[in-house]
């Protein structure tokens, strides 16, 4: 395939650098390490086309909030001279020939998904770069996820060993398990052993709701918590059909001559 386009997830990437620096204050040793690290991430893809992804700096948790008043509430907010500083990461990314792309009312993660299912569409090779296993439920043979920190691809193998489902199944287990870092309950007393029973009888959340086969427990609490795992499903799924405004010959990568 002629085309690879590298998606950043960028705050996943920011932030997991920034934490692991000796000194949380010392940003320009972040904005260094984060510009070494890109640039790594660059010498081992080879990419014809890249765009790093940064998320609103609004707390509106948008139409997940909206489904579920509880999302992401008790998230950490971002050290404040990390996020005086993005500016100026951009700007060292920007010299390292990366363009960079803010989201707007809909989650960096809606967006990601849907530039790299459009391209991967095409048969192109997409690769996002991020430790976040929710994109785990867009993998295809054109689209993989590198988690770089643990040097491992976050791939079908991945998955069904983490979660015991298949990709397609991902948004159907966080629906009936949750997502304990996004406070998405789930279905209670339904953990991701149990989460991983039904979805090896069913092959997806709404057939779960209709399968007399099921333990007798799992259909009682499936009937008792349908509306609130439905809820869980659509806030666990990426969107994948948001108004990009731009397109690839935009995000052509091309490194300079001098580099970091």
């Amino acid at each position: 395939m002629s085309l690879h386009l590298v998606i950043i997830d960028a705050l996943n990437l920011i932030r997991r650098v920034h934490s692991a620096q000796p000194d949380p204050e010392d940003i320009q040793r972040t904005i260094h390490t984060t510009t070494k690290t890109l640039s790594k991430i660059i010498q081992e893809t080879h990419p014809t086309h890249m765009v790093a992804v940064f998320d609103h700096e609004s707390d509106d948790k948008g139409w997940r909030g909206k489904l579920l008043p509880g999302y992401k509430e008790k998230r950490k907010p971002m050290p404040e001279p990390l996020k005086q500083n993005l500016d100026a990461i951009q700007q060292s990314w920007w010299e390292l020939g990366l363009d960079s792309l803010l989201s707007e009312g809909d989650e960096a993660d809606d967006l990601v998904a849907t530039l790299a299912i459009k391209v991967a569409a095409r048969q192109e090779q997409v690769t996002i770069i991020s430790t976040d296993k929710g994109y785990c439920q867009l993998l295809s043979p054109t689209l993989r996820i590198r988690d770089y920190f643990q040097h491992r691809w976050l791939d079908t193998p991945f998955i069904e060993r983490e979660f015991g489902v298949r990709p397609t199944q991902l948004t159907d287990f966080w629906g009936l398990a949750g997502i304990s870092s996004s406070q998405v309950s789930g279905i209670p007393g339904v953990g991701p052993k149990a989460a991983k029973e039904i979805l090896t009888q069913c092959n997806n959340l709404e057939e779960a709701f209709s399968c007399m086969t099921l333990a007798e427990k799992y259909q009682k609490k499936l009937t008792e918590h349908r509306e609130l795992a439905i809820a869980c499903k659509a806030v666990a799924t990426l969107k994948t059909d948001i108004q990009l405004g731009f397109n690839l010959q935009d995000i052509r990568f091309s490194q300079p001559e001098r580099g970091v």
